[in-house]
């Protein structure tokens, strides 16, 4: 299995501060945010992982970054121009695959740790993602279940959200995915979106999912970076001194 992850976009939701550097390469409590996608993939026992950026920040992100090896890991970099969705940005990575299964993870996600009930294997068969009990579901991609736990459909950011689960920025594809996002049409917002290939899996039965119970945060809003800045700080610091 490769690693994806994904680094672009303009980062709206967070200027000022992102008018002067990529949203990715702000700081979550002492590491870069990019830093810890990396680490859940490396911990996830992913070695080979393609970065991708926009063409604004990719000499930062390559002198930040390097190739991988600090992490244990080795680097690939491509350039997404424009904004086209996730979809799309994963898209660009279908001859970095070769073939092989892909983890997925958002470049402003922050994970406590390694949370796997198991790690992936070599090659998957349909797809996974990850759910987290949320407040505010409507900011993200909402599931609906069945009366037997059973995920029926993914809903982008619904008014009247059916669950208080959001589907956090971490997903695992087998190589059908390349196939599917060919299929795919822009949204409203002009992007192709991710949300569009989960429901393809799901409609198809080839999907499976797993809640996360520990931390997670999106940490794409100010008051979402803050959270995920305060947890890291209490989590580095809990021997020290009582928080």
């Amino acid at each position: 299995m490769k690693g994806i992850l994904l680094a672009g976009g303009s980062g709206t939701r967070l200027r000022p501060m992102t008018l002067v550097t990529n949203k990715h390469l702000l700081p979550v409590y002492n590491k870069p945010m990019i830093y810890y996608p990396i680490e859940t993939l490396v911990e996830a026992g992913i070695k080979d992982i393609m970065i991708i950026t926009g063409n604004e920040s990719a000499g930062d992100f390559l002198n930040l970054l390097g190739d991988g090896k600090k992490f244990n890991a080795n680097f690939t970099y491509r350039v997404q121009v424009g904004s086209g969705g996730i979809a799309h940005a994963l898209s660009l990575c279908e001859d970095f695959a070769g073939g092989d299964s892909v983890m997925v993870i958002l470049g402003d996600n922050v994970f406590d740790s390694v949370f796997f009930d198991n790690k992936p294997n070599d090659r998957i068969n349909g797809a996974k993602i990850f759910f987290s009990k949320v407040l505010n579901a409507n900011r993200f991609g909402v599931p609906t279940f069945d009366k037997d736990g059973k995920v029926i459909e993914i809903t982008e950011k619904p008014e009247n959200p059916a669950s208080k689960y959001a589907v956090t920025g971490l997903y695992c594809y087998d190589n059908q995915v390349w196939d599917i996002i060919k299929t795919l049409k822009p949204s409203g917002r002009g992007e192709l979106e991710i949300t569009d290939v989960n429901n393809w899996y799901i409609k198809r039965g080839q999907m499976e999912y797993e809640i996360i119970k520990s931390f997670w945060s999106d940490a794409g809003t100010p008051k979402s970076l803050s959270l995920a800045s305060n947890f890291m700080r209490k989590k580095a610091n809990k021997n020290l001194w009582k928080l």
